[in-house]
């Protein structure tokens, strides 16, 4: 039968979720330390729980032998069949300590080490729950504020959300609902810590899978993510059925589905990306909104490629910053070139211009006078022409060495080097002088729009209309520049598409 104290550590034991026999085991520990220490013995002594006396019975453990030379550890045989008729030479009998006797302060010493045993019961229970659900989102409550770190309950235990993990539009107060996604669980000495996520691109996924059903049943699959977290991010989606649009999938009706992700993630912008198994297009898709003529692959095994673009999309497919790129080497996993077609234009004519150039052997001041004659007598008489030449023929004229060889083999690469150099930075500055220029260019027309919006205004004072009619015309021509409800979702999906 169940005694009150059982009773006592269930409950204690459900409510701090450990195993009840942890609890038990740490009732005896208790009882043990404080029965040795009233004591003050140096017995061998065990403890164990009587579930039906609701007792802790400690005893002390002595080895049966004919001679007796250690009174503590041993006893003799007639002594001990006077405790155990069955008592042998060689074996051990227990001696119960009566533990009715124990005053305040062993039961304080008891109380102490039962808590102990139970906090690190309860430690221990949380660190191996939450280890397995790292990558799960959670619904959780803000509950208090560490400097600039946010500490929220999750239920059975507090998550630490640090200030690297939360995005920069948002703010919480006490009591705000959020959800978040378990990225580690840390054991440090003071027990676990639960640390969580505003900005892991999990957190991006595990929503879409929530609201969008074709996702929840493997019909429509994330086959990766990628966030700039508070500005934009971007999603790659592909389809196990062939009559299913991934991407409209993820949109939903006038943009349903992918707002409501949107809203919880405080007006943080999302690309939704078709998926290929083709890497061009799959880059290519990933730099939309921009429009690519062509790419191609550099080094395959450095996933390196080269992407060229038509001039007016040059700045689109970079993004503000480079956000647009680079979200796009995170989601694909390539490294990206992007170039203009007068840039890639401007490389193949300096590449055409350097194959067909004959650029005298003067040139290379690292050449002494001495090698400079004996190439020249050899027949080669332009830098191309040594570029060209094979360290073993250089070898084989007269006056030259291996050194010597390996020397002009260096110079040639070092001309090259400054060469490429140079036709770098001055692709640079044409590049910084086109942008200035655009600049400029949006710079007036930004101008002429605002002076063209003053005088509208103020023909509208002079003709006696109210705001009010004012704003209900401009309302009504933004709607028309939107668009009727007959676009339906491809409105809205390249609204939420565009930069």
């Amino acid at each position: 039968m169940s005694t009150l104290l059982y009773q006592h550590i269930d409950l204690l034991s459900k409510e701090k979720g450990i195993d009840p026999e942890i609890v038990v085991s740490a009732v005896e520990d208790a009882i043990l330390v404080a029965t040795r220490k009233y004591y003050k013995s140096t017995e061998e002594l065990t403890s164990s729980f009587n579930k039906d006396t609701g007792r802790v019975e400690v005893y002390a453990v002595k080895q049966v032998v004919e001679t007796v030379t250690d009174p503590t550890h041993e006893i003799s045989l007639s002594a001990a069949r006077r405790i155990d008729p069955n008592a042998a030479i060689d074996g051990e009998v227990k001696i119960e300590k009566p533990t009715d006797v124990l005053g305040r302060i062993a039961a304080q010493t008891a109380k102490q080490v039962i808590l102990q045993k139970v906090r690190e019961a309860e430690r221990e229970s949380i660190f191996e729950e939450y280890s397995q659900r790292v990558s799960e989102v959670v619904t959780c409550l803000v509950k208090r504020t560490e400097g600039p770190d946010v500490i929220v309950d999750l239920g059975t235990a507090e998550g630490r959300l640090p200030r690297r993990e939360q995005s920069r539009l948002e703010s919480f107060t006490m009591g705000d609902r959020i959800r978040v996604v378990i990225i580690k669980v840390e054991k440090p000495s003071r027990g676990p810590q639960v640390i969580v996520s505003r900005i892991d691109p999990a957190l991006l996924a595990k929503l879409f899978e929530m609201e969008v059903p074709e996702i929840y049943d493997g019909t429509v699959t994330i086959r990766a993510a990628a966030r700039d977290t508070g500005e934009r991010s971007k999603i790659a989606v592909s389809s196990r059925d062939k009559d299913v649009d991934p991407v409209g999938a993820c949109v939903g009706m006038k943009g349903s589905r992918v707002q409501a992700i949107i809203r919880e993630l405080h007006g943080e912008k999302i690309d939704i990306i078709p998926y290929s198994e083709d890497t061009i297009n799959f880059v290519m898709n990933a730099l939309s909104p921009a429009k690519i003529s062509r790419a191609s692959v550099l080094d395959a095994e450095d996933r390196h490629l080269e992407v060229i673009v038509e001039t007016d999309q040059l700045s689109l497919a970079i993004g503000k910053k480079g956000q647009n790129v680079r979200l796009a080497a995170k989601l694909t996993g390539w490294k990206i070139d992007i170039k203009s077609e007068e840039e890639k234009r401007a490389e193949i004519e300096d590449q055409m211009a350097l194959l067909s150039a004959r650029t005298p052997l003067s040139e290379l001041p690292a050449l002494s006078p001495g090698i400079l004659a004996k190439l020249t007598e050899s027949g080669i008489e332009t830098i191309e022409e040594l570029a060209d030449t094979p360290i073993a023929d250089l070898t084989e004229i007269k006056g030259v060495g291996p050194k010597s060889a390996e020397k002009i083999i260096a110079s040639v690469k070092d001309y090259y080097i400054q060469y490429t150099e140079a036709v770098e930075a001055r692709r640079a500055a044409e590049a910084e002088k086109r942008a200035e220029e655009e600049r400029a260019r949006r710079a007036a027309e930004a101008a002429q729009q605002a002076e063209e919006a003053e005088g509208s205004l103020q023909a509208s004072d002079l003709s006696g209309d109210s705001p009010e009619q004012t704003g209900g015309a401009e309302a009504e021509s933004s709607m028309d520049r939107s668009g009727s409800d007959e676009n339906g979702p491809g409105t809205e999906k390249e609204e939420i598409g565009g930069s």
